[in-house]
């Protein structure tokens, strides 16, 4: 597990609400500027920049401030978490959380949402650009690798942060999972609006992360599925969570496919015509370099560590899955990632129930008796 965990902790809306929506106990309502760890790394950094470096700490302490500045500007906006009397009227949780699992609302989301949402996703891409910065300046300043490995890595879960708000918006549209499933999820996407900070994410980060760096070093030969069985061997090396949701749901189509679309980095059309045109010609295989003349257009196949293309290739693969489904096309409707963090939120809600269960039992068993 991600050793950065942050200082709260997803909890079912009912221990903050009741059934009129009044605040039973006093809530962090705040955008989470800097976890306890960054705030150590953003000091490290801070005493380290000595000698011809220290003139970094001037705009170094400018765009810190200008983050918090920003912070307490959007803190200004109404609690997602709770009651507020708006102009439209009355909103409450539990009614965000209605308008969340009951839109049937198809493209592009924004207006309807709340500003403090919509502010706060611009505020999350600044501290990740902030980061970035930090590592620049880090590694201008031949810092220890590993020091700068942790901004990175920092700067890195930020970016799944973005990702997880676009899971969760369409997670919370399946109509296949249960409302009870949607509800939580809509749950954790009010926290991860009100605090811009998750912990599932926290955790699940640096597993995509290394599933995306195994990916990097992978040379698959197209049109055989060459490729997945090393994938699948590096998964087995990787996160417990990981290696059961290879085991358990790669046989599933869609999954299967959204796996192929991943690995590959073409859609799934474009796997399928492949396929095809190798199997009329006789050719068992080919390299990346020859995906685009086959195909008869330019596709970038290539792969890197940036995480900007992570979630560059991440939101066409979101793009397409929404209009396979939108217009009941064949191919997979949701993501690998769609995938993943939901079956990790499923395993995490039974160890919960379990746990639940057992603790009612051995309560039965140790209370006296009449």
């Amino acid at each position: 597990m991600n050793e950065t965990n942050l200082n709260f902790t997803s909890v079912d809306i009912n221990e903050f609400f009741d059934q009129n929506d009044q605040p039973q106990q006093e809530i962090d309502t705040g955008i989470v500027v800097f976890t306890e760890y960054q705030r150590q790394l953003v000091h490290t950094l801070r005493d380290s920049l000595t000698g011809e470096h220290v003139n970094q700490l001037i705009p170094l302490n400018k765009r810190i401030d200008d983050l918090k500045k920003l912070a307490i500007a959007i803190a200004n906006f109404p609690s997602l978490l709770e009651r507020a009397d708006l102009t439209g009227g009355t909103r409450t949780p539990s009614s965000l959380i209605d308008s969340l699992v009951n839109s049937n609302r198809e493209g592009d989301t924004t207006l309807q949402l709340p500003s403090k949402a919509t502010l706060g996703k611009g505020f999350l891409v600044a501290k990740l650009h902030t980061f970035s910065s930090l590592v620049k300046i880090a590694r201008a300043a031949e810092l220890d690798p590993k020091f700068i490995k942790q901004l990175l890595d920092e700067t890195i879960s930020m970016m799944f942060l973005l990702l997880a708000e676009d899971v969760y918006l369409s997670l919370i549209r399946d109509t296949s999972l249960t409302m009870e499933t949607r509800r939580q999820l809509a749950l954790a996407l009010l926290l991860l609006w009100e605090h811009r900070a998750d912990q599932n994410i926290s955790d699940i980060s640096p597993v995509l992360q290394s599933v995306w760096q195994a990916r990097t070093r992978l040379a698959p030969a197209f049109g055989t599925m060459m490729g997945t069985s090393e994938l699948i061997m590096i998964s087995f090396q990787l996160d417990d969570q990981w290696s059961q949701f290879i085991k358990t749901k790669l046989g599933e189509p869609g999954v299967n496919q959204a796996m192929e679309e991943f690995l590959f980095g073409i859609s799934y059309e474009q796997i399928t015509k492949l396929k095809s045109l190798l199997r009329e010609r006789g050719i068992a295989a080919i390299g990346r370099d020859e995906v685009s003349s086959f195909l008869g257009t330019d596709v970038k196949t290539d792969v890197s560590e940036d995480y900007r293309d992570f979630f560059q290739q991440y939101s066409l693969r979101r793009d397409n899955a929404r209009a396979r489904k939108r217009l009941d096309l064949p191919g997979p409707h949701k993501t690998l990632e769609d995938y993943f963090i939901s079956f990790v939120m499923d395993m995490n809600r039974e160890k919960q129930e379990k746990d639940l269960h057992k603790h009612e039992k051995i309560s039965e068993t140790t209370a006296p008796s009449a």
